[in-house]
């Protein structure tokens, strides 16, 4: 009878793993993610998903060692592949897949469209923390982007009237000369008539200033623009580095 039951159990599992011939390589894959060799990681995933093509645990496996080899643009097909497929994946599979998705997107700087991989990924799994923290945290990052445009926008609309206005003037200056050739004589005239003042009247320079010399200005506007450059400049390196650190936080990795 032990022989029998013996038989029996190497007889299921013989039929197990030739009823799911892919599940040896995802465990074979899963151990070398685990242990970071992600490039052999991939094969074994590979050689899963040429077994069974359908397979969603190889599918989404796979995306996960693109996406830890920094390849975002493959690992955002692959988790577009696993999120909207119809047939032999759950809503708990698609909210991860979407999740993820949306971290790929997110490394490429695809703000607006993370943003919607994480609203799918909420509409199917409401209580993932990281979908809602990366979801709200992507919206700000949009929000202040907005507004950085529209700032620069009114930065660059600025810088044009006063370009417009020097324009102006430089044209009014050269046009100037010419109206008053007809008066050059008159006032040449004028002059030679007027009597010389008394040595001692001369006009006083101003105080505060020495003989010749003009008051200082302030800080040109062209300064304030290039100023206001600057902090912009700031401004995007900062939300830039923020930005890679949320997804640092969240684990894209979920393997099943």
């Amino acid at each position: 009878m032990g022989v029998l039951i013996v038989a029996l159990v190497l007889g299921a599992g013989m039929a197990r793993a030739q009823q799911f011939p892919e599940r040896r390589h995802i465990r074979e894959g899963n151990s070398l993610y685990e242990r970071q060799r992600f490039a052999d990681a991939e094969k074994a995933y590979r050689k899963a998903l040429q077994k069974d093509s359908l397979s969603v645990e190889g599918a989404f496996n796979l995306g996960d060692t693109h996406y830890a080899t920094g390849n975002f643009a493959a690992a955002e097909e692959q988790f577009r592949k696993v999120a909207e497929r119809t047939e032999g994946v759950n809503d708990k599979q698609k909210a991860d897949a979407y999740y993820n998705l949306g971290n790929a997107q997110f490394q490429q700087q695809k703000l607006q469209e993370a943003l919607e991989s994480y609203k799918q990924s909420l509409r199917l799994d409401p209580a993932n923390l990281e979908s809602k923290f990366n979801y709200v945290y992507t919206k700000e990052l949009l929000k202040q982007q907005e507004q950085q445009n529209n700032q620069d926008q009114q930065n660059n609309d600025q810088q044009q009237n006063q370009n417009d206005q020097q324009q102006q003037q430089d044209n009014n200056q050269q046009q100037q000369p010419e109206n008053n050739e007809g008066n050059n004589g008159q006032q040449n005239d004028k002059e030679q008539q007027q009597p010389e003042q008394p040595e001692g009247e001369k006009p006083k320079p101003s105080e505060g200033t020495e003989q010749g010399e003009q008051p200082q200005a302030g800080p040109s506007k062209e300064s304030e623009q290039v100023l206001n450059a600057v902090q912009a400049a700031e401004d995007k390196t900062r939300d830039k580095v923020e930005g890679e650190k949320v997804v640092g936080v969240a684990r894209s990795g979920k393997n099943w």
